[in-house]
């Protein structure tokens, strides 16, 4: 006797979060490996299974609401990145954070240079705002690491991680233009030791940044990145 065919799953129709959640989850996928200009609502269609209409059904506004809605998403991601407690000593908080950043750029590596490159079809003022809140968030979750609780770390230490987030950003960018060399790792060694000359010239001349960076060398293990770095700089020696 032949064996009766496996049943077919029920088709089971997706509520409106539901759907929703699908064709975001397909357009972040395409946005992380091609640029934005590049992938149209007929390739987000495609990818979820559905036709182009119930896409605008969803997305009214097209593909500039489509690439919005998708980058809040991987803009909550990216925060997420620089999360971290504020416990131990604070090149190894910071290591940790890099990691998962690094991570972030090379799953979305694409999406990652058009998105703060610029000069997308899709761009607008608000997702201009958008990428400037994820470095805004960054900037404010790394001082966190360099500064005591409830103390204000000043303009000049302000100054200087915001700099070095920009120099994180265009450092990411240029990682993915070469290939993705050097390795992970070695990048985000020489970014630590790249924030530690920062604060050793700043803390030279301003005495707020001066006190954060004694109370970080505090914290610090024996031959942990400061010490490494401060071995093969003679002249890092902080006031």
């Amino acid at each position: 006797m032949t064996p009766p065919a496996p049943a077919t799953p029920a088709y089971r129709r997706l509520n409106v979060d539901e759907r929703r959640a699908q064709l975001l989850g397909a357009a972040l996928e395409l946005f992380a490996h091609r640029p934005p200009g590049e992938v149209s609502l007929d390739d987000v269609a495609e990818a979820a299974g559905v036709s182009r209409p119930l896409v605008y059904r969803y997305f009214p506004g097209g593909k500039p609401q489509l690439y919005e809605s998708a980058l809040r998403s991987s803009a909550t991601e990216l925060e997420l990145c620089f999360a971290e407690p504020p416990a131990g000593p604070p090149t190894e908080r910071l290591v940790r954070v890099l990691d998962r950043y690094l991570a972030f750029v090379d799953g979305h590596d694409a999406g990652f240079s058009a998105l703060l490159r610029g000069g997308s079809v899709a761009e607008t003022s608000r997702t201009s705002a958008i990428v400037d809140q994820v470095r805004r968030v960054a900037a404010e979750r790394i001082l966190v690491h360099l500064t005591a609780p409830d103390s204000d770390p000043g303009p000049r230490l302000r100054m200087l991680v915001r700099t070095w987030i920009a120099a994180v950003e265009a450092a990411s960018l240029i990682w993915l233009d070469e290939g993705k060399q050097p390795s992970a790792p070695e990048l985000r060694d020489w970014l630590i030791d790249h924030l530690l000359a920062l604060l050793a010239a700043t803390a030279a001349t301003d005495p707020e940044t001066a006190r954060a960076v004694r109370a970080l060398l505090a914290l610090e293990r024996p031959g942990g990145p400061v010490d490494r770095l401060a071995r093969r700089i003679p002249a890092f020696d902080l006031p």
